[in-house]
């Protein structure tokens, strides 16, 4: 991808080195567990009951915790949040497009850069669930180290298959600003079986790609040879029978909440060759 020196979104904020009270991980700690016993020598009270009060005022308080710290831009320099920068750019660009045809404004979400664990309005998330994106504040999550991941892992190197992830997350928050994600959210509480509500989510998740790939088309002027095949081999690369494969041997399809490898990929072309939003029905489709 050509993106070096091109503008960056003012949309970006950055929480990475934050750190909790009481260490890196979070919590009261020793500190905690002194004031805990001294309450107990003095009052006669349960130990183990506190702790049990103790643990739920952490479970309570992480996110006003992490936010004594401010967030802020990105410092300068740092290539891969430019690069990130960038590529939020370009979706915001493409949506604001998208949404000026129907008459509509495109409000633009803030992409959070964290590492470790981070609060969101969806509650306390680990680098260990990927990227994600809370509609509860309208913010996508990215712990950078996930791109790596990306490559080692899944091998799926490359730039474009990184934006794919980044434009797959936006795609969520446009579902949000579109009133799909309500809608769905709405069915699943319906759902007559857990199978019934995993296939809902999988539609939702295969319709992100697709907008993921409407990214792509109208980004296409800065992609050079080889970007479209990152992009498509990352979306084949996190579907969830390869990764069931991967981790447990076998493929169980009822548990989906993503879509097959075959899927993704077929979605995300969908999107990249029409460019039109209108096409990523996923949920009118017969076939996924």
């Amino acid at each position: 991808m050509r993106w070096e020196g091109r503008q960056e979104s003012t949309n970006v904020e950055d929480r990475r080195g934050m750190r909790f009270p009481g260490g890196k991980g979070g919590g009261f700690g020793c500190v905690g567990l002194l004031v805990v016993m001294v309450i107990a020598l003095l009052t006669g009270a349960d130990p183990r009951q506190l702790l049990g009060l103790l643990d739920v005022v952490e479970q309570l308080a992480p996110e006003a915790q992490q936010q004594q710290v401010p967030a802020g831009a990105p410092p300068a320099g740092d290539p891969q949040a430019q690069f990130v920068g960038v590529v939020l750019k370009d979706t915001e660009n493409a949506w604001q497009q998208v949404f000026e045809r129907t008459g509509s404004r495109y409000q633009e979400p803030t992409l959070v850069l964290f590492d470790g664990r981070v609060a969101s309005a969806c509650g306390m998330a680990s680098a260990a669930v990927g990227p994600f994106y809370c509609p509860g504040d309208r913010k996508v999550y990215l712990d950078m180290a996930f791109f790596r991941e990306l490559d080692q892992r899944f091998g799926a190197p490359g730039d474009f298959a990184q934006a794919y992830v980044v434009a797959h997350e936006v795609g969520h928050h446009v579902q949000n600003l579109l009133g799909l994600s309500d809608q769905v959210s709405a069915l699943q509480q319906r759902a007559r079986s857990q199978e019934q509500a995993n296939d809902l989510s999988v539609r939702l998740e295969l319709q992100a790609d697709c907008f993921a790939g409407v990214y792509g088309n109208f980004s296409r002027q800065y992609l050079e040879p080889g970007d479209v095949e990152e992009g498509l081999r990352a979306a084949a690369a996190i579907g969830d029978d390869t990764i069931q494969k991967q981790s447990q041997g076998h493929v169980a399809p009822e548990s989906w909440t993503h879509g097959s490898s075959e899927m993704r990929l077929r979605w995300f072309r969908q999107g990249l060759e029409s460019g039109d939003p209108a096409s990523c029905d996923t949920f009118k489709a017969p076939r996924l």
